[in-house]
């Protein structure tokens, strides 16, 4: 176990800054995020570029560094050498919470690992900016972020979001938005309070709120435009009692060993249980090996 005062003394190493931004309105920077951001020795910036336009609009002069999901293994590495070496860091996303489907995460564990401090800011979220004004229970609520992109793993995934009894926050990006609605009404029934927001905090925001029937009838109509906050009202009905599985209490090889005694060839018995516990398949397959 170890704790982390935030504003103690680091003897000599940097600190770790997270550092929310505008999600649109620029008005929702806080004197906070542009003071540690001119404060800082260099910004990891998911854009520079479009983070550079923020500096400019607050006159910060602080240097950058990008940062951002292609290139996180070649950054970490350089970034923590910074901060051991005293260098403070501010890490921004190009809109909103750094690690709330962003990049961030890696960068944090890392810190953490190393022993470096990680101080958060609060600041812009869409999601609970949504959640707050949605009309919906807004608490508990389930953070789901962007679906996956392959088919059966999206319909996977909304046919388990269906049955929360939370309230489900999802991003969508305009170009999808018709197509979710439209698998959500495959594993939902037609009278599930939806809403959409998009734009949020911008000139053009717009909430849309209905059942799920209306909300697909509305987005197969008009031309959708923004990035989208959709909201689904939790789950009315019992959950449906899920398949009792008897190998969940065994190792993950003895998982793995029980279907191939069964009759599976090893390698579709690895791909199940992955999938049964939500896996990295490799992962699976060096546990089996006893690969380290």
């Amino acid at each position: 176990m170890e704790t982390q005062q935030s504003f103690a003394d680091h003897a000599g190493v940097g600190t770790l800054y997270l550092v929310p931004t505008p999600i649109g309105n620029l008005q929702d920077m806080t004197y906070r995020a542009v003071a540690t951001l001119k404060d800082v020795d260099l910004i990891a910036a998911e854009d520079t570029r479009n983070t550079q336009k923020l500096l400019n609009h607050f006159e910060i002069e602080t240097k950058q560094i990008s940062f951002h999901e292609h290139n996180t293994q070649e950054r970490i590495p350089q970034l923590i050498a910074k901060l051991q070496a005293g260098v403070n860091l501010a890490q921004v996303s190009d809109a909103g919470m750094p690690s709330i489907s962003d990049p961030g995460t890696e960068l944090v564990a890392a810190c953490i690992a190393a022993k470096l401090p990680v101080v958060p800011l609060p600041g812009a979220n869409a999601g609970l900016t949504a959640l707050i004004a949605s009309g919906l229970v807004p608490q508990p609520f389930y953070f789901y972020g962007f679906l996956p992109r392959k088919k059966h793993e999206q319909q996977a995934a909304l046919a388990k979001l269906a049955q929360h009894r939370e309230t489900v926050i999802l991003y969508e990006s305009p170009f999808r938005v018709a197509k979710t609605l439209t698998a959500l009404a495959k594993v939902c029934e037609a009278s599930r309070p939806i809403v959409a927001c998009r734009e949020l905090t911008k000139r053009y925001e717009e909430f849309a709120r209905g059942t799920l029937a209306e909300m697909v009838a509305w987005s197969q109509d008009h031309q959708l435009k923004g990035e989208f906050v959709l909201l689904i009202g939790g789950n009315p009905n019992d959950p449906e009692p899920e398949a009792s599985d008897e190998l969940a209490e065994l190792p993950i090889k003895a998982q793995v060993e029980a279907l191939i005694a069964a009759g599976n060839k090893p390698n579709a018995a690895i791909k199940e249980i992955a999938k049964r516990r939500q896996l990295q398949r490799q992962a699976v397959y060096n546990d089996f090996h006893e690969i380290k």
